[in-house]
């Protein structure tokens, strides 16, 4: 019973410690930081996007303005010379603003570009992060699902085992596993308790050897049920 209570210890640290366990937690976290740099790229697009929304329209309205004062200027209906004087200034200015509007809308364009490239690229990231994170999460599961399998069988032989042990043995069984980190159970090999490690003198020899084979026996040193095995040393 020991044996199997010691194989559901190993394999419970096991769950405990599998290394997808530690990679999941490290790439959550790196998703959460890299999704959080995607929305501000993105934040940085839209807000460009309406940047270049806007130069292109400021664009237009200044270009529609300058064909509809070279309309009236090429009709011949402004005679008066202040009039023309005055139209045809206007034009160079028109002309002048849509030169520098084109520059703004060409620097916003460029911004919009390389923002976008920006996001193009944190958004990979995040999908090859989340693809990795889908990988590492299936590897986990399939662990677990091997450690569950061990668990059942080692819980199945534990049965099998404390259906042959009687009751009192195994409220002491258990009271002295609880005091000893999960080890209540020893065997002694070469005259050593396998629980404390230590070896035992020849007069406690002596008395186990003089035991019945059914008597419960405690290690002299550490307490724990000892076990005799043909290697005991007797």
């Amino acid at each position: 019973m020991q044996a199997q209570d010691s194989v559901l210890a190993r394999l419970a640290h096991r769950h405990k410690t599998l290394p997808e366990h530690a990679r999941i937690a490290e790439l959550t976290e790196q998703i959460t930081q890299v999704n959080g740099n995607r929305v501000e790229a993105a934040t940085v697009v839209s807000d460009l996007e309406r940047a270049q929304s806007k130069a292109d329209a400021e664009v237009e309205q200044v270009k529609a303005r300058r064909a509809r004062d070279e309309e009236r200027l090429n009709s011949g209906a402004i005679s008066n010379p202040k009039d023309l004087s005055s139209l045809q200034h206007e034009l160079v200015a028109l002309e002048r603003r849509i030169g520098t509007l084109e520059d703004e809308e060409l620097e916003v364009m460029e911004q919009l570009e390389e923002a976008q490239t920006a996001l193009r690229v944190i958004t990979a990231d995040l999908e090859a992060l989340r693809e990795e994170l889908s990988q590492v999460e299936q590897a986990r599961d399939a662990a677990i699902a091997e450690i569950d399998e061990h668990v059942e069988a080692a819980r199945a032989d534990r049965e099998l085992v404390l259906a042959r042990v009687p009751d009192e043995l195994v409220s002491l069984y258990d009271k002295v596993r609880a005091q000893y980190g999960g080890l209540g159970a020893a065997a002694l090999r070469a005259r050593r308790c396998e629980g404390c490690r230590l070896e035992l003198n020849s007069a406690d020899l002596r008395e186990i050897a003089t035991r019945p084979e059914d008597a419960v026996l405690r290690c002299p040193e550490c307490s724990r049920i000892l076990v005799r095995t043909p290697e005991s040393g007797l």
